[in-house]
């Protein structure tokens, strides 16, 4: 195991709570009192794995998100938050988090959790490890090289992240069917989320700006309604 993970949390009996637990389970565990010392704290361990407390004095873990997936788009983000609110885990996962898990938490909830985020998170480096041997993602007058994450359409050349990939490949393995918007956000983002759907939304609405001729008028990523969405080439 012996994997890093960075415990970020304003409350002394949590840190030393999450983090006894985990060492108890055979990571490495650091801690950071709040925002900015968590950004210290990632910028020199590199941790494999970040729980984050979302309500935090000054900078609050939202921020501490927003301001990692900058640099990082890949090392998973768990947000630790008392707020069981939907429009929380929505904004968190816009952000980038990959997980939310809501205090108070039983230590198997945890525990499981983290195995699960770095389970994936393990996969997906091998993934990309691989990106040599991954072939172009192609359709229309659009080609996406998953080596060099950089797509075209026609002469425009554009940027894609690990995660609009992944998408597309999904997309791509299932041409034609309808896919289920839980589905497609527990296959990409790797959480079962229920309730609103907003962060793959959001997520299809950018895909569409960089990969259709005309957003508003998609000929490739189309939407089910009451469903999710199917893919056109």
């Amino acid at each position: 195991m012996n994997e890093k993970i960075l415990v970020v949390d304003d409350e002394e009996a949590i840190l030393l709570g999450v983090g006894d637990l985990l060492a108890s389970e055979g990571y490495r565990v650091t801690t950071a009192r709040d925002g900015r010392e968590a950004l210290e704290r990632f910028a020199a361990d590199r941790p494999d794995l970040v729980l984050l407390d979302v309500m935090m004095p000054e900078m609050s873990g939202y921020d501490v998100c927003r301001a990692i997936r900058r640099t990082d788009p890949l090392t998973p983000v768990m947000m630790l938050t008392a707020k069981a609110e939907e429009v929380d885990k929505v904004v968190g996962l816009e952000l980038g988090a990959d997980d939310y898990v809501v205090k108070p938490f039983g230590t198997g909830e945890l525990t499981a959790r983290v195995h699960a985020a770095l389970r994936r998170a393990h996969a997906r480096s091998i993934r990309l490890d691989d990106r040599a041997d991954l072939p172009a993602i192609a359709f229309g007058d659009v080609e996406i090289d998953p080596r060099t994450l950089k797509g075209r359409r026609g002469t425009h050349e554009f940027a894609v992240t690990p995660r609009e990939v992944h998408l597309l490949r999904l997309f791509a393995d299932h041409q034609g069917e309808a896919l289920d918007r839980s589905a497609i956000l527990e296959e990409v983002w790797g959480i079962r989320y229920e309730g609103t759907t907003r962060t793959l939304d959001q997520h299809i609405v950018k895909l569409r700006q960089k990969v259709e001729a005309d957003p508003a008028n998609p000929r490739h990523i189309l939407t089910v309604h009451g469903v999710g969405y199917r893919f056109q080439s």
